[in-house]
């Protein structure tokens, strides 16, 4: 290949030392704690979760709308919300928390500390030595001829690429970081008592607030564009809590038939118009398991740009079953934007987990270990039920009733 040509470099093999001045009002401004993306040249933000920015394609694209379905307790759908919340006072951006059951003010003096690059070097530096001397410990172990050359496991997703900032779950943000950036409020029950009800559009009064709000910083702070010269250009997070519960005035979760069918996606689309036009991104966390029409969720899902769903390991049998004990539950990616392209930029990896540590969150592959037990022995017959089931689906009629394949 010939080398690029430079400034008053000779052309070779019949390459030129041409450069096309690009305006410099074209060139797409360098905003803090951005990047574009490779794939399809949208501005990219982190969610504040390295390993879910990877499972994501790069990240969030601003003007983009994140839809986190809460786990059962809502504990880990939460801490992402945290997260993204801390990644945007990490870089400085501008934040908006609405919330009806948390003053916003408390849930910013409650986000994790970050972990800043000397600090997580040595974190990382002391996990791969011990990952180092597990592996040599392990050299003297053999495994089957077919197993030799294939490649090694790759627990998380984002061991190739970083983005973003890493968090230390066990501490909190310190005030003096707080104080560095500009943030917006917005508490429903607050905002209803200096305010008479309304309802327009056939939408829940705390909806038709919200959106008023948002509205209002989005066109007073100038992140829609149209003053262009008058700051520096920045990024809006927006972080809507729990939407959709009753605590908003919504009974999507109460009746299979709620009064307001409409109020949650009128509300979703009114919002996505808003951050088309804007330096902005935003996160939602709805009870999707407490939502008893599907068909709503459904629309809700439609209206989204990133979907991802979170199922917790508390109360279920997976909690006390040791093949999941290293996980606290797993990760659902439902839908991934399409932007600038016909298909979306989709990780390789299906069977995604988490687990929290004792002071990082972290998305991994999910991987079973192995039973190196010489017979295998099924606890119940439900099992077995199950496995022929699996089995007669990929290897035709041959396992029925009580005969089963042994590999």
């Amino acid at each position: 290949m010939a080398a690029l040509a430079t400034g008053g470099a000779t052309p070779s093999d019949g390459a030129t030392s041409f450069q096309r001045k690009v305006p410099a009002s074209s060139r797409l401004a360098a905003i803090a704690g951005t990047r574009p993306s490779v794939r399809h040249g949208q501005l990219l933000l982190s969610s504040g979760l390295p390993s879910l920015d990877c499972v994501l394609g790069g990240g969030l694209a601003v003007g983009t709308l994140l839809l986190i379905e809460e786990d059962k307790y809502g504990i880990y759908s939460n801490l992402l919300f945290k997260y993204f919340l801390a990644e945007g006072i990490v870089c400085g951006h501008n934040l908006f928390v609405a919330s009806a059951k948390e003053d916003p003010a408390d849930i910013l003096k409650e986000l994790p500390a970050p972990l800043f690059d000397d600090v997580h070097k040595n974190q990382v530096d002391e996990k791969e030595t011990a990952i180092k001397s597990k592996q040599e410990s392990q050299e003297s172990l053999k495994i089957a001829w077919r197993y030799q050359n294939l490649p090694k496991m790759e627990v998380s997703p984002a061991a190739s690429a970083r983005f973003g900032h890493y968090y230390d779950v066990s501490k909190t943000v310190s005030p003096e970081l707080l104080k560095s950036i500009k943030w917006h409020r917005f508490f429903l029950p607050e905002v209803m008592s200096l305010h008479p009800e309304i309802k327009t559009c056939n939408m829940t009064c705390g909806y038709t607030r919200l959106l008023q709000s948002i509205q209002r910083i989005i066109y007073q702070e100038g992140f829609d564009g149209s003053y262009p010269q008058k700051k520096q250009k920045n990024i809006l997070r927006i972080g809507i809590q729990s939407l959709g519960s009753v605590l908003w005035g919504d009974d999507i979760c109460c009746a299979d038939n709620p009064e307001d069918i409409y109020s949650l996606t009128k509300f979703l689309y009114v919002l996505r118009g808003l951050l088309r036009m804007s330096l902005s991104a935003c996160i939602i966390t709805v009870p999707a398991h407490l939502i008893q029409n599907k068909a709503i969720m459904e629309r809700v899902t439609n209206l989204s740009d990133t979907v991802v769903g979170l199922e917790s390991f508390i109360g279920s049998e997976r909690e006390t079953n040791p093949l999941y004990k290293d996980y606290q539950g797993l990760i659902h990616v439902h839908q991934i934007p399409r932007l600038n392209s016909l298909i979306c930029d989709v990780s390789g990896t299906k069977d995604l987990a988490f687990r929290l540590k004792r002071k990082l969150f972290t998305i991994e592959r999910l991987h079973l270990p192995p039973d190196l037990s010489d017979t295998v022995s099924r606890s119940s017959k439900q099992d077995l039920a199950e496995s022929t089931k699996l089995l007669s689906s990929g290897c035709g009629a041959m396992a029925i009733g009580k005969k089963h394949l042994d590999f």
